[in-house]
């Protein structure tokens, strides 16, 4: 059986959605890195995986290729249920439908908030120079923190978003919120309590533990990268 080629990088924030999830289901992959400062990712080769020209992409096989992140967690999730973290609880349709609620809470209330922030304090100053708009991080904080708010309560009464077990809804959470904690708007996270346990709860799973390393930015050229990689990437 042919390995899984993950096309990307390890600093990007999508490229990193997927390699927690692969971690977590222990599935054996290839990462093919993409380097955007060359423009590779604009290359006919990767147009012909992603026609979007932005990471990640994924092969499995000669036969499939996907692009977009979310869609490929859940295939992922989906093809291998019986490996590893069962990520998508498939064999209880209840569940099963509460993790799909919290995946769409991420992707449309919660990412749009938290993107906007990352972007300004981390993508504007470090790859452009410039200075962030702190009237576009006042306005996103605010939307975030409301969607906090309800997951303050949520997390009140279950351990995880979808319940008392770890989810791909948890999951997508992962990458935004990693860079956000090196921000200012950490306080967002920190000064909810029951989201601040979810957090050091899901963020020091050894998958995503495992995943961090390849965020680490150590030097100023490395954090450049970094950044142009979530700026394109969206």
């Amino acid at each position: 059986m042919a390995l899984l080629k993950l096309h990307g990088a390890p600093m990007s924030t999508c490229t990193v959605r997927v390699l927690a999830c692969l971690y977590e289901k222990g599935i054996e992959f290839e990462l093919v890195p993409v380097n955007m400062a060359l423009g590779e990712h604009k290359n006919p080769a990767h147009l012909a995986k992603n026609p979007f020209g932005q990471i990640p992409a994924l092969e499995d096989g000669d036969d499939l290729t996907l692009f977009e992140s979310r869609a490929i967690t859940r295939y992922i999730a989906t093809k291998y249920k019986e490996e590893g973290t069962d990520l998508l609880r498939l064999d209880d349709s209840k569940e099963s439908a509460i993790v799909n609620v919290w995946l769409e809470v991420e992707a449309h209330q919660f990412g749009p908030a938290i993107y906007a922030i990352v972007y300004q304090r981390m993508v504007v100053p470090v790859f452009f120079g410039g200075v962030p708009d702190e009237g576009i991080i006042e306005i996103n904080s605010e939307k975030l923190g409301k969607v906090l708010d309800v997951y303050e309560e949520k997390l009140s009464k279950t351990k995880y978003l979808a319940g008392d077990f770890f989810s791909l809804a948890d999951l997508h959470h992962l990458p935004y919120t990693y860079y956000l904690m090196k921000t200012p708007e950490a306080k967002l996270i920190e000064s909810r309590s029951h989201v601040k346990a979810w957090w050091d709860d899901i963020s020091s799973r050894p998958a995503f533990l495992k995943v961090a390393e390849g965020m680490k930015a150590e030097v100023a050229e490395e954090m450049k990268a970094e950044v142009a990689e979530i700026a394109s990437e969206k």
